[in-house]
């Protein structure tokens, strides 16, 4: 199911050009209603878009405010059930509320390394162009290719 906004709880980021939600939204679909004209709401986001909704829950996971939710599948929360993600530096912590009052609290890592550590090119050779048409230069795997087969030989 898409995302949807909860407009008593959004304050649109505190007025910046670009909301967390916006920010973080893999599909662009998130967007901000800065004078009302879309929603009603002046300041509110919004998903502009709701059936290309990818349901990856990054919008949900990032809100400050926690005015994004989104309904869940039957399989993982019942009916009329509601989810909520708190995150913070070093986990997330998702909170079932049942129909009944009954909450349920899950709290997961997200990191498995601290924030800014990773270094991606380390241990990596410099990249030497003179190089590129040998054959497995990048990655050492590559066999001997014939250069005909290639779409731009």
């Amino acid at each position: 199911m898409p995302t949807f906004v909860r407009t008593d709880k959004c304050d649109g980021c505190k007025g910046q050009d670009k909301t967390a939600c916006m920010y973080i939204c893999p599909h662009d679909l998130m967007k901000l209603d800065k004078d009302g004209s879309f929603t009603g709401h002046a300041m509110k986001a919004f998903n502009q878009e709701p059936e290309q909704c990818w349901e990856c829950y990054s919008c949900v996971k990032i809100c400050p405010q926690q005015a994004i939710e989104c309904r869940h599948y039957a399989d993982i929360v019942p009916l009329g059930a509601s989810v909520q993600p708190l995150r913070g530096s070093d986990s997330i912590m998702w909170t079932i509320k049942f129909r009944n009052g009954t909450l349920k609290r899950f709290k997961f890592p997200i990191r498995t390394t601290p924030e800014g550590s990773i270094e991606p090119y380390a241990g990596k050779p410099e990249a030497d162009l003179s190089k590129i048409d040998q054959p497995g230069y990048y990655t050492g795997y590559l066999k001997e290719a014939d250069r005909s087969q290639l779409l731009n030989a």
